[in-house]
């Protein structure tokens, strides 16, 4: 049963009105904000909290710094690669294991080229544009903005130097230009092979619509950007890469990754102290099941926002290896969603799925610490399930893509 979707300004019954939901945004905007603000003014020799300024960042400028260097194989070394970080920070002592693949170390090879937090900062500040950008292709206004802004997602991933921007803005504009633009999609999702276990779905959502052009391209484009950064930086780079697998498994599986920033069906499972094979073998199932759903939405339902949303969130059932920062695409279903809601009224209970969604980034981890629970699946379901719901809920005519309609957040939802 619908609720009628209603203008909140003029009068909604809904608890969560466009008043509350720019309040609680602009709230969390400056929370987030004070905590970069508090670890900029409390950093000492370029460490805050113990950890590295940017945190994850430093291992990205590590890698471009052994890179540049002629020794690009050596950032697969735990040990090199801390030897590296100390160049950026003396005082670091802080692990990382690089697991990225060579199209994705090419892309950030000349980043060592600039100091450590300078190069930070154009590596935020030029994917955060691309981020944005890409999003301001589905919604607008005001208070679109804020929620934006106040998304735990972005603050998560400023924070932690990631490269969720990236991932997220080239998956939504794939999405965004595949009915019109087929080969810029294709590139768009061949470059998303800088991390492919997040690319997983988009042939199985390819395949059911026989978006034959697209599927070509983007395999070209994978094939061609990993060749690239192969020849550039050298066989023992996509060797060491490719070895590198066994130990990122024995890390995944023993608990040296932490679990409690992992929103992962297996990992959920190993929480609650699930042998390792039976934890694959649900993990599995879930996976299946994930992309079954994929690929009867993209054959049955021709609303493009609904395709979208339930590709992005689909992705996250499917690998083991995926992390909070990685919950920054969630921007790009809720955004959908909202867009669907507002078109077409609410579905009960969907309001909530999503603030909870919005929430998610920054809860996967201190819930883990607290409970001794990964929650991050339940909540990636319950979203997958309202995007299914709505998509099945008889959308039986063709609407334009989200392209067609980025104003309708702006004229809907405006202060």
């Amino acid at each position: 049963m619908q609720d009628k979707a209603v203008n909140p300004v003029n009068g909604n019954k809904h608890w969560l009105n466009f008043g509350r939901l720019s309040l609680y945004s602009r709230l969390m905007f400056i929370f987030f904000l004070g905590l970069f603000i508090t670890s900029i003014i409390f950093l000492e020799n370029m460490m805050s909290g113990g950890q590295p300024f940017g945190h994850d960042f430093i291992q990205f400028w590590a890698a471009s710094y052994l890179g540049l260097a002629g020794h690009a194989q050596d950032a697969y070394s735990t040990q090199l690669l801390l030897k590296a970080t100390q160049v950026a920070i003396p005082t670091s002592k802080t692990v990382f294991t690089w697991s990225y693949p060579p199209s994705f170390y090419l892309m950030i090879l000349p980043l060592a080229l600039l100091p450590y937090m300078l190069a930070y900062s154009a590596f935020i500040l030029s994917t955060l544009g691309g981020y944005i950008l890409v999003l301001r292709r589905i919604v607008r206004g005001n208070t679109a903005m804020w929620c934006l802004a106040g998304f735990s997602g972005l603050g998560l991933n400023i924070i932690q130097g990631q490269n969720a921007f990236l991932t997220a803005a080239l998956t939504g504009a794939a999405l965004l230009n595949l009915e019109r633009r087929p080969v810029l999609a294709g590139i768009f999702i061949g470059l998303l092979s800088i991390k492919p276990h997040l690319a997983l779905l988009f042939p199985v959502a390819l395949i059911a619509i026989g978006a034959w052009r697209t599927f070509i391209t983007a395999a070209i484009t994978a094939l061609t950007l990993t060749a690239i950064g192969t020849t550039i930086l050298g066989v023992s780079t996509l060797k060491a890469f490719l070895a590198n697998f066994a130990y990122v498994r024995i890390l995944l599986e023993g608990g040296g990754i932490p679990w409690s920033k992992m929103p992962t069906v297996f990992v959920f499972l190993r929480m609650l102290h699930m042998p390792v094979t039976g934890a694959y073998l649900i993990h599995a199932i879930v996976s299946v099941g994930a992309a079954i759903v994929v690929w009867r939405v993209w054959r049955s339902c021709q609303d493009w926002q609904l395709r979208g949303a339930t590709l992005m969130t689909a992705t996250f059932l499917i690998s083991p290896y995926v992390f909070d920062y990685d919950l920054a695409w969630l921007a790009f279903p809720i955004a959908w969603l909202a867009l669907a809601g507002l078109r077409d009224g609410w579905l009960r209970g969907e309001r909530e799925v999503l603030v909870v969604a919005w929430m998610l980034p920054i809860l996967v981890h201190p819930i883990a610490i607290f409970l001794g629970l990964q929650l991050g699946p339940l909540v990636l379901g319950g979203l997958l399930w309202i995007t299914v719901r709505r998509a099945t809920a008889g959308q039986k005519m063709r609407v334009a893509p989200p392209s067609r309609l980025r104003h309708h957040f702006a004229s809907t939802a405006s202060d």
